[in-house]
């Protein structure tokens, strides 16, 4: 009777660890039935029939997948390493277990072909200034191919870009000459706008000679306000005139 008792509970204990299953919130249970899909349940609380149920847990949560470096040659004949990152969730366990042997390795494979093939037809100005363009062309492509495993890829962000050593020489000689270029064009232009304001200026003095000599009258202030022992300064030549003109009168 005991060694009975024994053996009932024993296959009690089997029976409830084999057919109780708790699933969190996040978590789906594809079952099996003699290798029939049947059902997904959960969350929570689930029973299975021992022997004859095999469930496949999938989990519903977001997943970042890391694309590593990948060797791309660009559109104008660069060679380059671009790595990625991928963020994709299961829509429906049922056909992320059937449709596809291993979910996770099949999106990541179908993630570095279609980094390599995009990347490829871009051009290196492209993938540097136009970035967001790419993410939405890759996160495209690839949602369209993983659609049908019951995969929904959210986002797709290029990660890094790892340029030659010679080609980030020569972008950094572009970038200097680029700047000398626009310094040039900036002080040419400071030296045209000086030059209408002295014309103007001109002008405004050709029209009233007294301010010359009010802007004569101002330039000695300031060289008198420094602490100079000497101060040289021109005469115009319109205060010498009546005495020149006296002097060269004929007499009479």
């Amino acid at each position: 009777m005991p060694a009975a008792f024994t053996i009932i509970v024993l296959f009690l204990i089997f029976f409830l660890a084999s057919a109780i299953r708790i699933l969190r919130e996040y978590e789906r249970a594809v079952i099996f039935r003699l290798g029939r899909l049947i059902e997904t349940k959960g969350p929570g609380l689930i029973i299975l029939i021992p022997v004859i149920d095999k469930m496949v847990r999938v989990s519903l949560r977001t997943i970042a997948l890391d694309v590593p470096p990948q060797d791309i040659i660009t559109r104008d004949n660069v060679s380059v390493k671009v790595s990625a990152v991928i963020y994709f969730r299961v829509l429906d366990s049922k056909k992320a277990v059937i449709e596809v042997e291993d979910y996770l390795f099949a999106t990541s494979q179908m993630s570095q072909t279609t980094l390599r093939s995009v990347l490829g037809q871009s051009e290196l100005d492209e993938l540097l200034a136009e970035r967001d363009k790419i993410n939405k062309q890759l996160q495209s492509i690839i949602d369209s191919h993983t659609e049908p495993w019951g995969i929904k890829v959210s986002n797709v962000e290029v990660k890094q870009i790892d340029l030659p050593v010679e080609m980030q020489r020569a972008m950094a000689r572009q970038a200097e000459a680029e700047r000398e270029r626009r310094a040039k064009v900036i002080n040419a232009e400071g030296e045209f706008q000086a030059s209408q304001k002295l014309a103007d200026a001109a002008k405004v003095i050709g029209e009233f000679p007294t301010a010359l000599q009010l802007r004569f009258l101002q330039t000695l202030a300031e060289v008198a306000s420094e602490n100079n022992s000497t101060t040289i300064f021109p005469v115009p030549i319109d205060l010498l005139a009546p005495f020149l003109q006296n002097k060269t009168a004929p007499k009479k």
